[in-house]
C-alpha cells in the first residue's frame, strides 16, 4: 500500500513524486519510457538545466527523485480498478494499491484497431498475466507494439498455441521458436460466434482470444470510470478529476505543452491530492 501511485516518469510526474515525498507520503512512480521529453534533441527552454537534451534531464529528475525515497518501477500500468477507499493497479505481472492516483502520463498517442475497444473484455485483452489461462489449450494472437510484448507471448505460449503479428516495428528476437510470427500488420478485430478475428489486408484468422500489448494505454481503457468532456478527462479546480484520490498533471490538463508548465502541475496536483486524502 503506498499513499500514491503517480503514471509517468516526466517533469510532471517526478515534479509531484518530490513534493508528496516532501510531504512525507510514500510514493510509487510507474513509468513505461521517457514520453516525449525523451525525444527531445536539446531542451532551451528550461531554467537551471541550459543546453540539456531530453535525455539528460530527465536522468536528473529521476536520479533525485530516488534520493528523496521516491520508489520508481519501468513498468506498463494496464489498468487502475477503484475499490472504494484506495485504488488497484495492474503493473506487469504484479497489483500495487494506493490511497490517490496521479495521471501525468503525457498525451496518449494510441491508435485503437478498429472494433478494438469495442471487444475489450469480450475475447480483446490487455493483459497475459491476467486473462491467459482463459485461453489454456486454445489458439490465441499477441498484437505486439514493443519489446515486451515479445516476454508476454513468450508467457502466453506455455499456455496456448501463440500467433505473434507486430503492430509497430521492434525487437522480436527474445520470441520462442514455437510462436507463429505473421508477416501480416492486423487492420481491425471483430466476433464471430465465439471467435475473435484479426482481420489483415490478405483476409482473416480466427483466435480464442487476443492480446493487445502495447507500450501506452488509451485513456478509455486505463480509468474508464473517469469523466471526460470532448475526449478529455473533466478537471475540477484545475487539478482533481471526477473520482476522488485522483488528480492529472501535466500534457493531459492541455497546452501549452513545456517542461516548465508540466513541473509546475505536478507540484499543484500533489498539493491538492494531499489536502483532499488528508
Amino acid at each position: 500500500m503506498y499513499d500514491v501511485l503517480i503514471i509517468g516518469g516526466g517533469p510532471a510526474g517526478c515534479s509531484a513524486a518530490l513534493t508528496l515525498r516532501m510531504r512525507g507520503k510514500s510514493v510509487l512512480l510507474a513509468y513505461a519510457d521517457g514520453g516525449a521529453l525523451e525525444k527531445a534533441h536539446r531542451v532551451e527552454n528550461y531554467l537551471g538545466m541550459p543546453h540539456a537534451s531530453g535525455k539528460e534531464m530527465l536522468a536528473v529528475m529521476h536520479r533525485q527523485v530516488q534520493q528523496a525515497g521516491v520508489e520508481m518501477r519501468k513498468s506498463l500500468v494496464q489498468r487502475v480498478l477503484p475499490m472504494g477507499e484506495s485504488f488497484s493497479a495492474m503493473l506487469g505481472n504484479t497489483l500495487a494499491e494506493s490511497r490517490g492516483v496521479i495521471l501525468a502520463t503525457g498525451i496518449p498517442r494510441v491508435a485503437l484497431l478498429k472494433g478494438e475497444e469495442q471487444l475489450v473484455g469480450m475475447g480483446v485483452s490487455y493483459c497475459a498475466t491476467c486473462d491467459g489461462m482463459f485461453y489454456k489449450g486454445g489458439r490465441v494472437a499477441v498484437i505486439g507494439g514493443w519489446e515486451e510484448a515479445a516476454e508476454e507471448a513468450n508467457f502466453l505460449a506455455e499456455l496456448a498455441q501463440v500467433t505473434y503479428y507486430t503492430e509497430k516495428k521492434h525487437d522480436v528476437s527474445a520470441l520462442k521458436p514455437e510462436i507463429i510470427q505473421s508477416p501480416l500488420r492486423p487492420l481491425a478485430l471483430s466476433r464471430r460466434e465465439e471467435q475473435i478475428l484479426v482481420e489483415t489486408a490478405e483476409g482473416e484468422q480466427g483466435y480464442d482470444g487476443v492480446f493487445v500489448l502495447r507500450p501506452a494505454m488509451a485513456l478509455s481503457q486505463l480509468m474508464p470510470e473517469l469523466e471526460t468532456v470532448d475526449g478529455r478527462i473533466a478537471l475540477y479546480d484545475g487539478y482533481l478529476t471526477s473520482m476522488k484520490g485522483v488528480a492529472v498533471a501535466g500534457d493531459l490538463q492541455g497546452a501549452p505543452y513545456q517542461v516548465a508548465k508540466a513541473a509546475g502541475d505536478g507540484n499543484a496536483a500533489a498539493l491538492m491530492l494531499i489536502k483532499q486524502l488528508d
